[in-house]
């Protein structure tokens, strides 16, 4: 095995702006395996607020790269297993890594991840679009400029109930909103009602991630589904979700990459939980190892591409929210070699 890897800034169409910031490009990490004249792909988006810069990754994979190497590979899942105690502090290069490992499968395999793992991608669900932050006449100006069956709206600032119901009176699509953690139970509690007389389907992380006495609150009072982000980022986040929240937005860079995100799938539904995965502003790379797990969600957020004025890959594409796939095998992604 040897791997490669590099370090790009993809720019956004317009400046994205969540509750906790703004940012106008997005840095992400890309990894290349190669094995026996194959190659595999995984990618990594950096997230300020989680302190894993693209710079930290890349000097935790030198550092060990040897023994990145050294694996003897022939199942992804035992791969994950090696590089999660190998990068015990470091879940997005895992993620990474673990991307790249199940696209390699893939490739042996000469089939995509959805077929190995005997999915229906008919029943995959539609992706959302996000609106940022903006000035109410930009995000009505973002709504028409990309006509989407299912929105989702950042929220969780002053006079974001007026932004979600301006945004109403221009489109009849599904609205969600994702509040980032933006609000305080009593916020939550004055906001969520309003938003489902606006239509809106599900909130995400309306509190802060450890405001757990204030989600039971709402989780019992709550007209609307509440998802959580910020509050469930590994395996054992499932669990405490539970009664606090209607279902989990998993993040593959977060937990650590498709293996452990298949398991969170798993627990989610054994625990009667709703499942959505969700991106990071992922590249095409990214995006499309989340397409091979749609077929197992309730709710998908995969628009990173389309938020992105530049792309590192070719892959997965959409028509009115639909996911298409390739016929290529692993991820399904077309990339130039490192």
């Amino acid at each position: 095995m040897k791997v490669k890897y590099k370090t790009v800034n993809l720019p956004f169409r317009h400046p994205f702006r969540i509750s906790k910031g703004v940012k106008t490009v997005q840095p992400s990490f890309l990894v290349e395996l190669e094995f026996m004249g194959l190659r595999g792909y995984g990618e990594a988006p950096a997230i300020s607020y989680y302190n894993i810069p693209v710079e930290q990754m890349a000097a935790d994979l030198e550092q060990k790269k040897i023994f990145v190497e050294k694996f003897a590979f022939a199942d992804p899942e035992r791969y994950w297993h090696y590089l999660h105690h190998l990068f015990p502090r470091n879940a997005f290069l895992v993620c990474a890594l673990d991307m790249a490992g199940w696209d390699l499968y893939g490739k042996l395999k000469r089939k995509q991840l959805h077929e190995l793992w005997n999915l229906d991608i008919t029943r995959a669900p539609l992706t959302d679009y996000t609106i940022g932050i903006d000035s109410i006449e930009n995000m009505i100006a973002k709504l028409h400029e990309k006509p989407w069956p299912i929105y989702k709206v950042k929220v969780g600032v002053e006079g974001d109930i007026e932004m979600v119901a301006a945004l109403r009176k221009h489109t009849n699509a599904v609205l969600r909103v994702d509040a980032n953690a933006g609000w305080t139970l009593e916020q939550a509690l004055q906001k969520i009602p309003l938003l489902k007389n606006l239509g809106v389907e599900l909130v995400e992380q309306p509190l802060a991630k450890d405001d757990w006495e204030g989600m039971k609150v709402l989780y019992e009072r709550s007209p609307l589904p509440l998802f959580a982000d910020e509050a469930c980022v590994f395996e054992s986040d499932v669990e405490k979700c539970q009664g606090h929240f209607h279902g989990i937005n998993i993040k593959l860079t977060k937990c650590s990459g498709i293996t452990p995100a298949r398991r969170m799938i798993t627990q989610a539904r054994a625990l009667n939980m709703q499942v959505m995965v969700g991106c990071m502003n992922e590249s095409s790379v990214g995006t499309a190892a989340i397409a091979q797990l749609a077929p197992l969600l309730d709710h998908v957020d995969m628009d990173g591409p389309l938020l992105l004025s530049e792309d590192i890959a070719s892959g997965v594409q959409f028509d009115n929210g639909k996911i298409l796939y390739t016929d290529k095998p692993g991820l399904g992604i077309s990339i130039d070699p490192f």
